[in-house]
C-alpha cells in the first residue's frame, strides 16, 4: 500500500534552500541558521492576551483539551505561561537570565512555583496532546491585573524587547484577544504594541453565555453575543481579523472531560422548575431534589445558562449534554478559524520575521553582500510573493492604515484566489480578472506619481508587479 505523502510547502522549502545558503558561507553562519531554522521548523506561536478574568487560561484549557492551565492559584497565573506538544508531560521555569529549573506539576497542574514571579521570564509547559500539534500557545497574565507587577510580566515578554522576547519559545505569530462587551482604550493600546495586523489578530468576546441580560434575560445570551460579535467584526476590521463569541465556561467543561453520568443525572433531575425559581434555588441550603453541594458542582461547570437551558437534553445522558455544550461554547468555530485564517496567517508573520532575521545578520555581519544577496533572492522568490506584499502591509499599517494602497495589499494578502484579490466574485472569468487587474495596474500607476510616504512609494512597486503578474 503506498503511503500519501504531501508536497512540501513552497515558503517553508524557500526558507529553508534560503538557511542552507546561509550556512553554508561558514561555520558561524551555520549556528545562525541553526537559530533561524529552529523558528521555521517550530509551529506557530499564538498569544492570548486580555484582562485579568477575562477567560484566558479557561479558553486555554478548552483548546488543549485538559485543565492544565491555572485558572485560580494567583502565583501560577503570574507568569507567562507557554504551552506546546511534546511527551513525556513537564514543565520547567526559564529564569530571566535564560536557566531552566523543572516544576513539578500534580494532575496536571503547577501547584508551586518554588521561584518568585519577578525572576520568572515564563513557564514552559510540554503536554502530549494533537490539539496544540499544529500551533504552540502563549497564555499571558492579565492586563490591569491585582498588580502593577503583573502587566509589566506581560509587556516585558511581548513587547518591551527584552532578550526572552526573541527566543523561540515566546515570539509570537498571531494574537487571540479576550474582552467582554466592548475593547476598553487602554486595551486596544496595548493590542497596538503587540505588532500583529488585523490578519494575525482574532477577536474573541469572552463569556458569551452571560452576555447582555444572561441567562434569565428576554434574550437568549448567545444569541445576543452572536449579533454584537458581527458588529465588533466591522468596527474593529482595522485590529482584528473577526470577532468570535465565546462561552468559556462550556468550552471548558466540555472539552476536558469534566462532565459525567452522575452530572447529566443530576441536572436531568432539576427539569421543569422555572428558571428564576431554578437560580433562587441554587443560592439556596434545600435539599431538594439535588444536594446543594451537587448543584454548586454543576453550576461550576456549566454556569447559569448551562444549566437553564441543558436540563432537558441531560435527560439524553452526558455525551448528548456534552456534544450540546461543544456546540453552544464557540470553540468548533473558533478551531476553524485557527486552522484555516489565523494559522495560515501566522505561518506568513513567520517566514516575515525569519526575512527580518537576515536583514538584521546583513547590518551586522562581516558577509553582508552575501547574506543581503540570500534575502534579496528569497524576495523575488514568487512562492514568497504573499509574504513580500504581507511586509509592505505592515510597514503601510504603521504609516498609513487609511490609505487605498493599505486597504489593496490586504486584500491581496487575505485572499488566495486571483478574483478574491481583485475583489471579484468566485466566478469571475479569466477575461474580468484580466480586465480588473489592467484597471489596478493603471490605478497603482497613477498613485506613484504623487505618494506620501517611503513605505507607500515602496508598497505601489510591489503593487504593479503583482497586478501585472493577475494580468498576464
Amino acid at each position: 500500500m503506498t503511503t500519501f505523502t504531501p508536497p512540501p510547502d513552497p515558503v517553508r522549502a524557500a526558507l529553508d534552500r534560503a538557511l542552507h545558503a546561509l550556512a553554508a558561507l561558514g561555520p558561524e553562519l551555520a549556528g545562525h541558521a541553526n537559530r533561524i531554522g529552529a523558528i521555521l521548523w517550530s509551529p506557530p506561536r499564538i498569544v492570548i492576551v486580555g484582562r485579568l478574568k477575562a477567560g484566558k487560561s479557561t479558553l486555554v484549557n478548552a483548546l488543549i483539551g485538559a485543565p492544565v492551565a491555572e485558572t485560580a492559584a494567583l502565583e501560577a497565573t503570574n507568569v507567562v505561561s507557554v504551552y506546546q506538544d511534546g511527551a513525556p508531560a513537564r514543565a520547567e521555569v526559564v529564569l530571566l537570565d535564560g536557566t531552566r529549573r523543572p516544576v513539578e506539576t500534580v494532575r496536571g497542574q503547577v501547584t508551586a512555583l518554588s521561584t518568585p514571579p519577578e525572576e520568572i521570564g515564563y513557564l514552559h509547559r510540554w503536554l502530549p496532546s494533537a490539539a496544540i500539534r499544529d500551533y504552540t500557545l502563549v497564555d499571558t497574565p492579565g492586563l490591569a491585573t491585582l498588580t502593577a507587577e503583573n502587566e509589566a510580566r506581560t509587556r516585558r515578554v511581548l513587547i518591551d524587547g527584552f532578550a526572552q522576547t526573541r527566543t523561540a519559545s515566546v515570539d509570537a505569530d498571531a494574537a487571540v484577544f479576550l474582552f467582554d462587551s466592548t475593547p476598553r482604550a487602554d486595551e486596544m493600546a496595548f493590542l497596538a504594541q503587540l505588532g500583529f495586523t488585523p490578519l494575525t489578530t482574532l477577536g474573541v468576546l469572552s463569556r458569551a453565555d452571560g452576555f447582555g441580560e444572561g441567562a434569565l434575560g428576554l434574550r437568549n445570551p448567545l444569541e445576543h453575543a452572536s449579533e454584537h460579535a458581527a458588529t465588533l467584526s466591522a468596527q474593529l476590521s482595522g485590529t482584528v481579523m473577526t470577532v468570535l463569541p465565546i462561552a468559556g465556561l462550556l468550552a471548558e467543561t466540555s472539552h476536558t472531560g469534566a462532565l459525567t453520568e452522575n452530572d447529566a443525572r443530576a441536572l436531568a433531575a432539576l427539569d421543569g422548575i422555572e428558571a428564576f425559581d431554578l437560580i433562587d434555588l441554587l443560592d439556596s441550603d434545600s435539599p431538594a431534589a439535588v444536594p446543594p453541594e451537587v448543584r454548586g458542582r454543576l453550576v461550576d461547570l456549566l454556569g447559569e445558562y448551562g444549566m437553564i437551558h441543558g436540563r432537558t437534553i441531560a435527560a439524553r445522558g452526558a455525551a448528548a449534554l456534552n456534544e450540546w455544550l461543544v456546540a453552544n461554547s464557540g470553540v468548533p468555530a473558533l478551531r476553524g478559524v485557527l486552522a484555516h485564517h489565523l494559522g495560515a496567517f501566522a505561518v506568513i508573520h513567520r517566514a516575515s520575521r525569519i526575512i527580518g532575521e537576515l536583514d538584521q545578520l546583513a547590518y551586522t555581519h562581516p558577509a553582508r553582500d552575501q547574506i543581503r544577496g540570500i534575502a534579496d533572492q528569497l524576495r523575488s522568490d514568487p512562492a514568497l510573493h504573499t509574504v513580500v506584499l504581507f511586509e509592505h502591509l505592515k510597514a503601510m499599517l504603521d504609516a498609513d492604515p487609511a490609505s487605498p494602497v493599505t486597504t489593496e495589499l490586504r486584500r491581496l494578502v487575505e485572499h488566495p484566489t486571483a478574483a478574491g484579490k481583485l475583489g471579484l466574485p468566485p466566478d469571475a472569468t479569466a477575461e474580468a480578472i484580466r480586465a480588473q487587474a489592467q484597471q489596478k495596474l493603471s490605478w497603482a500607476h497613477m498613485q506613484a506619481l504623487s505618494t506620501m510616504t517611503a513605505a507607500e512609494d515602496a508598497a505601489l512597486v510591489v503593487l504593479i508587479r503583482t497586478y501585472n503578474l493577475l494580468a498576464r
